[in-house]
């Protein structure tokens, strides 16, 4: 039986090299955690829940005609954000079948074996179960409710059925993406009344102009996991068409919320931001028709910009 002799390291006493492989030993749990923790906050797909708090925040303000309760604005963005990342955790666990197959998911948790499909199932439930209990303990029943409306149907009636089955899939999903407005305007009022439901239907509508350009650049993605998006199963002219009338839409809706009591703010804001959203959209559609190359993330992040301007524009007009 043979002993090896460590030589020692110049520079190096006995007690640091004793204590260096426990401070290594140390360091990977910690960088495991921080791993894990990104994995699940990756699941609650950050980006939308911020998208939702810019139109709720605003919802609430002009429902209250200025700031609300700032403990009930915490509670609808906290039980919003919950909700909203409980939905998504749970789409995740839903799709973690196709997301394997495209280039914008596959680096999701499920699609990297980072999470089991039984942890994130759990965690998308117990996020729900909060979001719920938040709601009704410090909102209403009507915001309540329609907070649980939203989780069921983008996860139940959207992720499950409609898109995998129809290309309207983009349409039908829009309920429960222009939810928040509905939940804001709820929470403080206990209703919703007529400028809730045009600032509704301008979210419902511009889902269409801001989701189809992402259709369109991952187009080979959702064609390869077999999801019947418009831009894979209808020609581009319809898409096109499609992409203008709803962009129009979008924009008569902001413009009918002008007289049902916004003021000038918010008009002014809503007919220069609509018409260059429309301009935008109509660029793309004439670079499809000659042709050229469509660049459809523009109007992606121009639907986001012009969203926020409009919203913006909303708080505004509340505190003034």
């Amino acid at each position: 039986m043979s002993m090896i002799t460590e030589r020692p390291v110049p520079g190096r006493s006995p007690e640091l090299r004793a204590a260096t492989p426990r401070a290594e030993a140390g360091a990977a749990p910690r960088r495991d955690v921080r791993a894990v923790l990104r994995a699940y906050v990756s699941l609650t797909k950050p980006q939308i829940v911020e998208l939702l708090l810019v139109t709720t925040i605003p919802a609430m303000m002009f429902a209250a005609g200025g700031w609300p309760d700032l403990g009930l604005m915490a509670v609808v963005l906290v039980g919003g954000s919950l909700a909203a990342g409980a939905a998504s955790a749970l789409n995740c666990y839903i799709d973690r079948d196709i997301d394997q197959l495209m280039r914008r998911t596959k680096r999701r948790p499920l699609a990297t074996h980072s999470l089991t499909p039984r942890s994130v199932l759990v965690f998308g439930l117990s996020l729900a179960v909060v979001s719920l209990v938040l709601m009704a303990a410090f909102t209403n029943w009507l915001a309540t409710a329609l907070t649980a409306a939203a989780i069921v149907y983008y996860d139940v009636v959207y992720t499950l059925w409609l898109k995998r089955r129809t290309p309207q899939n983009t349409f039908w999903g829009g309920i429960c993406g222009a939810a928040p407005v509905l939940i804001a305007w709820a929470a403080v009022t206990g209703t919703v009344g007529a400028i809730g439901w045009a600032l509704f239907a301008v979210v419902f509508f511009w889902q269409m102009p801001h989701f189809y350009p992402l259709a369109i650049k991952y187009k080979d993605d959702y064609a390869r996991a077999g999801i019947p998006m418009l831009p894979v199963v209808r020609s581009a002219r319809r898409v096109d068409a499609e992409i203008l009338i709803f962009t129009v839409l979008t924009i008569a809706s902001s413009l009918a919320a002008w007289p049902l009591g916004m003021g000038p703010i918010y008009g002014v804001t809503a007919v220069v931001s609509g018409a260059l959203f429309l301009a935008e959209a109509i660029q793309m559609v004439a670079r499809s028709r000659r042709g050229e190359p469509l660049k459809a993330m523009r109007l992606f992040h121009w639907s986001i910009t012009y969203l926020t301007i409009l919203f913006i524009a909303v708080a505004v007009d509340a505190l003034i």
